[in-house]
This record gives C-alpha cells, sequence and structure tokens, in this order.
C-alpha cells in the first residue's frame, strides 16, 4: 500500500501542500491541465525553487490578476464554491473529496462567527486560492497513487495573526475549530505558521496524528512557506513510500491500548459497554479482576484498537461507564494470518479459523458458536464436539 506521511513540525498551508507535492514529482504541466477543469478565471499558477534556512524546497503560489478581482470575489459563499466544484470536468472523486474539504471549512468558519452554513464566508482566504490549493492537493495525492495518508502533530506557530475581524492570537478562530482532535503545539516563531486551509486539508485526508509510520520511503517533497527564518526552515516535508511489508512469518502492526479501573460500576452494565465497543472495530476488549485502594474489589477495563480508533473507543468508555479517566499508550502487536473456512464434518457444517505462519498451518480453532448448535442438536457433550472436529481437520 502507497502512503504519505505530512511532516508538519514547521505548520502547513495550502501553498506548502501544493509546492510539497510538486517537488514530490507531480508535474506541473499535468497539474495546470487538471486545474483548467474548473471554471475559474484569473489567476496563474505559480512554481519556483527556493532556500528555507539553506534548505531547497519548491514554492507554489496562486497569482490572482487584477482585471479579475470582481469575479474572484464571487466565490466565497458555500453554494458558489458548490457550484463552481460541481460544474467543473473533474473526476467525481477528486470533485467528492473537495466537496467534503470545502464542507468541513465552512462548517467551522460559520460556527466561530456566529453564522448559519450558507451565509458563511471564507473571509481573509481568497476563494480562488482556496479552490487551487484544496484541489490541487487532491489532485497531487491521486496522481502520486497516495493510499493513505499520515500526518505529525501539527506546530501553530504563535504571535497574531491580522484578519478583516482585527489582530487575533495565532492559531486564528476557524484553524483552532479545525484543529479540534489533533495533536498540536506551539514550537515558535511569531507567525502563523498553520492556516485554516492547511489545516482543513490534513483534517479530512488524514488517517492519524503521530509519529512516522513503518514504511519504506521512496520519494521526499518539501514545500517551502512564505518565510525564511534563520533557526528553522519554513516548510512541509512529505515523505511517500510503501507501507512495511508484513513477513510471511508474523503480521505486525501499531495498536492503541486504553485501560481503566472501576470498582463503582454495577457489573450486568460491562456486557453492554463491551458489546458496544465490539461493535464499534475494537479489537479486542477484556476485563481483570483487581483490588483497589481501601481494599476495593475493582475491574481493570482493558480495550485494544487502531489507534484512528482510539478517540471513538474512549467516547464509548466514558458515555457507558462510571469511569472519569482513562490511559492509553501505543503497543506492537503481532498476529498470525488467518481465515475462516466452512468445513464439513461427520457432525454438519462447521466454521473453523485456520492461523498459517508462512504457507504452514499452526492451528485450527472450531468456531464455538457453530459447535455449540452441534452439541445442542446432537446432546452431544461440547467439548466432544471441538475435539472430534479438530481431529478430523488434522486428518
Amino acid at each position: 500500500m502507497k502512503i504519505a506521511y505530512f511532516d508538519c513540525s514547521s505548520g502547513i498551508s495550502g501553498d506548502m501542500c501544493l509546492g510539497a507535492l510538486i517537488d514530490a514529482g507531480v508535474p506541473v504541466a499535468k497539474l495546470e491541465n487538471e486545474l483548467r477543469k474548473i471554471p475559474i478565471k484569473g489567476y496563474k499558477l505559480k512554481v519556483k525553487r527556493v532556500k528555507r534556512s539553506g534548505f531547497a524546497a519548491t514554492k507554489a503560489d496562486v497569482i490572482q490578476r487584477a482585471a479579475h478581482e470582481s469575479h474572484i470575489t464571487e466565490h466565497r459563499k458555500w453554494k458558489d464554491v458548490e457550484g463552481t466544484i460541481r460544474t467543473s470536468s473533474l473526476s467525481d472523486e477528486i470533485k467528492q473529496k473537495g466537496l467534503s474539504i470545502f464542507r468541513r471549512l465552512f462548517t467551522a468558519e460559520a460556527k466561530v462567527h456566529g453564522e448559519t452554513f450558507d451565509a458563511a464566508h471564507l473571509h481573509e482566504l481568497g476563494a480562488v486560492d482556496s479552490i487551487v490549493d484544496i484541489l490541487g492537493t487532491v489532485i497531487g495525492l491521486k496522481f502520486l497513487g497516495i493510499d493513505k495518508v499520515y500526518s505529525s502533530g501539527i506546530n501553530i506557530g504563535g504571535g497574531s495573526v491580522r484578519t478583516k475581524h482585527g489582530i487575533l492570537p495565532v492559531p486564528a478562530p476557524a484553524t483552532t475549530e479545525l484543529l479540534k482532535g489533533i495533536p498540536v503545539y506551539s514550537d515558535n516563531p511569531d507567525y502563523e505558521l498553520t492556516t485554516p486551509t492547511g489545516a482543513v486539508i490534513l483534517k479530512e485526508i488524514s488517517s492519524s496524528f503521530g509519529i512516522i509510520p513503518d514504511m519504506v520511503i521512496e520519494k521526499i517533497g518539501i514545500g517551502a512557506g512564505n518565510k525564511d527564518f534563520k533557526d528553522k526552515p519554513n516548510v512541509l516535508r512529505i515523505l511517500i513510500g510503501q507501507s512495511k511489508e508484513q513477513s510471511a512469518e508474523s503480521r505486525e502492526q501499531k495498536v492503541a491500548v486504553i485501560e481503566t479501573t472501576i470498582d463503582d460500576m454495577n457489573p450486568q452494565m460491562y456486557e453492554y459497554a463491551m458489546e458496544k465497543l465490539f461493535k464499534a472495530g475494537a479489537l479486542d476488549v477484556y476485563l481483570t479482576q483487581l483490588i483497589m485502594k481501601k481494599g476495593r474489589p475493582g475491574i481493570k477495563l482493558t480495550v485494544l484498537c487502531n489507534s484512528n480508533e482510539k478517540e471513538k473507543m474512549m467516547k464509548i468508555i466514558f458515555e457507558e461507564t462510571t469511569t472519569i479517566g482513562l490511559r492509553f499508550y501505543e503497543a506492537g502487536r503481532q498476529t498470525l494470518e488467518r481465515e475462516i473456512k466452512e468445513i464439513n464434518t461427520a457432525l454438519g457444517k462447521v466454521k473453523v479459523k485456520i492461523s498459517k505462519l508462512g504457507s504452514r498451518i499452526i492451528k485450527t480453532t472450531p468456531e464455538y458458536e457453530d459447535c455449540k448448535k452441534l452439541a445442542k442438536k446432537l446432546s452431544t457433550p461440547l467439548i466432544e464436539v471441538m475435539k472430534r472436529v479438530k481431529s478430523q481437520r488434522k486428518s
């Protein structure tokens, strides 16, 4: 699987995304050909090589022509942007992704300015700029064949930013709203390193935020920001490559482990909470008995899930249990390759779970529910049914 990782240690903006993708191999001519399918005029995509704190990078800018300013300002509300994208001749996939990003952006703008969704304006964002940056990024990722996107935590910068609403602290209100649920930090300088456009792109396309995933890096793209700071390069890096192949011997992955200890909940409620967690996609949920403070008996609830499902699992735990605090951490997990097959036995049809190490079968486990049905039907002890199914599979 081809993946991309955005290193946002110097923030992110729409033009930095475009620059990084061009630097990673998206041909400017092909990108411009695709962008011409959008019914907007009055701009030019300017691409040049620059240096940021001594590092070579690609700078992409959307230059708007003054003669078309009246046309440009028309594309500010959702209905205008939506109409522009829907009437374009871009592929349906590009259109839908672009619309999803813009819908999220307008939702954030409406909320922070106390407006309805339809009345919200992009304000400090130029409509043509944002259309080119956002759709150009989606087009670039598609051209490079990216299947999944990951991102680092985001450096928001510091200081203040001048907007139509006056001077506001960084991050700007819309950026702050869009960054909910994403790990952020401020590592100087006093400058707006992350813009609403950059934030909304990552919010919509990233599967998870954190450390670099296991991958074999094939390409690196570096997009330049507007400033050339002395101590830190104002660049966005994109790392592109293949996700680390799982060997034939085992399957290795990173998972999130969520834990909480509870001593004040009706035990009947655990079954329902566990059922909801499994239904939401938990890889495993289990309970451990323990003794808590003051000698009180308690339960440790442990949930294993994919890292990008962590927030959803924690929400369920808070809603369905009495806990007021959770612990979580990342752990490695290694599993055998598994498949489910239905086999015919002398007792009847039974599903079995087959676990393999490479091409070699290591374990064969009959499905419990199938065996239970057979045991009841044949009035045979369950343990006997399971033994007979396993022995027949081996033979």
